[in-house]
């Protein structure tokens, strides 16, 4: 049974830690690996990232396999929520052995963060180790194959997508091969996820299920976000980070080229999109657990159509399972609450509230 999630590949959890109140409106998401690590890889084409240990992951260099991946709000300050993963790995003797102990190991946890600061209304709320270490002990907890808590939760609590509340979404397939992919999207852009002239959700266009909305409620939207323009005025940073991740057994190489094509699915879903004020990045992990046909030199093309489709999907149900935001730090309305919430949109089936933690 499958739950049309990132953990659909099998032996990867996610887990969120969730800051809300007070000023703060971030937090961290982890997407953590087997035991053995996965083969990984990562495409950088936003104009201004902020990435740690993005150069290891390079083909041409030593490490294999990485730990952990982290996703955070907090711009590079957030960066920090790695070092609490790290920790949480070293403990368990989890990562690179580098000397004759068993223990003597450098867990290998690249991240990523997105442009949220001063959303709930405090500048200097943001994550921090004792934050990616929440997010790691609640992927931890979670049972194989669990659903993934989705909307306004971990690294997508602040997020924004042009004038309207973004957040977390997932989405995964079974290629004809049996081979899985699957996707987790921060969508968190500086540009809009609203075509203009319709309201209709530019993904949705991709994604094979369109629901133009009614010219009357598209008018009125329109009149909201002008209403709410200075209050929500895009930030001059953004960013949409996505994991995307399959149960094949893939090179380094090929998990890069994996990472370049999912990016793709960020522009079926975004525009403009890569701009120089977002920092969009694109990590894949391989678990190996399938291997491809070795008779077929373009097996590889499956996986590559299918990345960049779930992120499309991925991105449109994070957009579908925001929830509005108005508070000090400024006022971003939900799609659903412009246009209405298609039946089933808001099940349980993705979304987890706020709290420290959404396992």
């Amino acid at each position: 049974m499958t739950v049309d999630a990132l953990t659909d590949v099998t032996g990867l959890r996610v887990g969120h830690a969730t800051h809300t109140g007070d000023g703060a409106l971030t937090g961290a998401t982890v997407v953590l690996a087997p035991e053995d690590g996965a083969v990984a890889a990562v495409d950088v084409r936003g104009g201004g990232p902020g990435t740690k240990e993005t150069d290891a992951l390079d083909p041409r260099n030593l490490v294999q396999k990485v730990q952990a991946v982290v996703l955070t709000g907090g711009s590079a300050y957030g960066l920090d929520a790695a070092s609490g993963v790290m920790a949480w790995l070293e403990e368990r003797g989890r990562g690179v052995r580098v000397g004759p102990d068993p223990a003597h190991v450098v867990p290998v946890v690249p991240a990523a963060c997105v442009f949220d600061l001063g959303r709930g209304g405090d500048f200097r709320a943001r994550p921090d180790a004792a934050t990616g270490r929440a997010a790691v002990e609640a992927a931890s907890a979670t049972e194989p194959g669990a659903p993934v808590p989705q909307g306004c939760v971990g690294a997508g609590t602040g997020a924004v997508v042009g004038q309207l509340k973004g957040g977390i979404g997932t989405a995964s397939t079974v290629l004809e091969s049996g081979v899985t992919v699957a996707a987790l999207v921060v969508a968190n852009a500086a540009g809009s996820v609203v075509d203009p002239e319709t309201g209709v959700l530019y993904g949705e266009l991709f994604a094979g299920r369109v629901r133009y909305p009614d010219a009357e409620v598209h008018r009125a939207a329109l009149r909201r976000l002008e209403e709410l323009a200075e209050r929500s005025a895009p930030p001059p940073l953004n960013t949409t980070l996505a994991v995307v991740a399959t149960d094949a057994a893939l090179t380094k190489a090929q998990a890069q080229k994996l990472a370049g094509t999912s990016h793709d699915g960020i522009a079926r879903a975004v525009r403009p999109v890569h701009l120089l004020s977002d920092g969009d990045t694109v990590f894949t992990l391989a678990t190996g657990a399938r291997r491809l046909d070795p008779a077929n030199p373009l097996a590889l093309n499956d996986l590559l159509a299918a990345g960049a489709d779930t992120v499309t999907r991925a991105i449109v149900r994070a957009v579908h399972l925001a929830e509005s935001v108005d508070g000090p730090g400024g006022a971003w309305p939900s799609y659903g609450e412009l246009y209405g919430r298609e039946k089933g949109e808001a099940r349980v089936e993705g979304r987890n509230g706020s709290g420290t933690d959404g396992s």
